[in-house]
């Protein structure tokens, strides 16, 4: 019978999992504190001390579940362990003179393994991921719909708002903020009542001052509804999509010593219900 790997049990308990996830957090905190110059100035030699440690840390913990693998170690080199290995490898780059600003960098792409440490991120990313074919043509439907609404946008309201509309860039620029609902009622307002009366942010701009309430009403809303309630939302749906996708992924079956197991108990319940049938007999 094949022993069971102590150091597999050790990489994948809770404890070790729990420890890595903190180490993980204590070097974000200290990337985080890299930010703040005098506080670098007082204690660099400190911050420097610290950051070696969890090097060391992260190689003694890649040098576990290598050993985890053992006698199989190539089994080491896929998934998850790959990416852990290619930060840790680059974290252990040169960080002196012209590359210390990477370095600092590099360092703050080891908050990027607590996706490792935890499933729940696992399935975002997962999602996210395989999301991402679906995304790309709901997007191109949203660049078409914000490049009609901007050449109608320039053509409408180009003289009485040259600050949002004086042309094709300003017009996506505008419309693409009105996506995120940010300024959208001012921008409105401009339209609706010109920009006589509701002055641009450059003043000087309103030369030719319109009011088009109707026009500015039916541009305005059917984009918001359009482009807000409409194309973002479906965006939701396909994230959530495949977000129930991945999870019934990650829903795997049996491995195979539990089938083999199932199997044992299975046999053992038949010789059982043998003997017993005997002793009767």
């Amino acid at each position: 019978m094949q022993s069971i790997n102590p150091l597999k049990s050790l990489v994948d308990s809770v404890p070790f999992n729990r420890g890595v996830t903190a180490i993980i957090l204590f070097a974000a905190g200290l990337v985080g504190l890299e930010t703040y110059p005098g506080l670098l100035e007082a204690h660099g030699t400190l911050l420097k001390q610290l950051n070696q440690l969890v090097l060391i840390l992260f190689v003694l913990e890649l040098l576990l579940r290598f050993g985890a693998e053992w006698p199989h170690p190539l089994r080491f080199f896929r998934g998850w362990n790959l990416f852990d290995l290619a930060i840790v490898v680059l974290s252990l780059l040169p960080g002196l003179g012209e590359y210390a600003v990477a370095a600092r960098l590099l360092r703050l792409l080891r908050v990027l393994r607590l996706i490792r440490t935890l499933p729940d991120l696992q399935v975002i990313l997962g999602a996210l991921l395989r999301s991402i074919p679906s995304i790309g043509y709901v997007l191109v439907l949203l660049l078409l719909l914000l490049y009609v609404y901007a050449v109608a946008g320039v053509f409408l309201f180009g003289s009485n708002d040259p600050f949002h509309f004086g042309n094709l860039h300003k017009a996506l620029l505008t419309l693409f903020s009105i996506l995120t609902l940010e300024g959208w009622v001012e921008v409105f307002r401009i339209q609706y009542f010109g920009c006589g009366r509701f002055a641009l942010p450059e003043p000087e701009l309103c030369t030719a001052p319109q009011a088009q309430p109707l026009v500015a009403t039916a541009y305005m809303l059917s984009f918001v509804l359009l482009g807000t309630l409409i194309f973002l939302n479906l965006l939701v749906g396909i994230v959530v999509n495949s977000m129930d996708e991945m999870r019934k992924t990650l829903r795997q079956p049996p491995t195979e010593s539990e089938e083999v197991s199932e199997a044992v108990e299975e046999r053992l319940r038949e010789a059982l219900a043998l003997l017993q049938r005997l002793k009767q007999g």
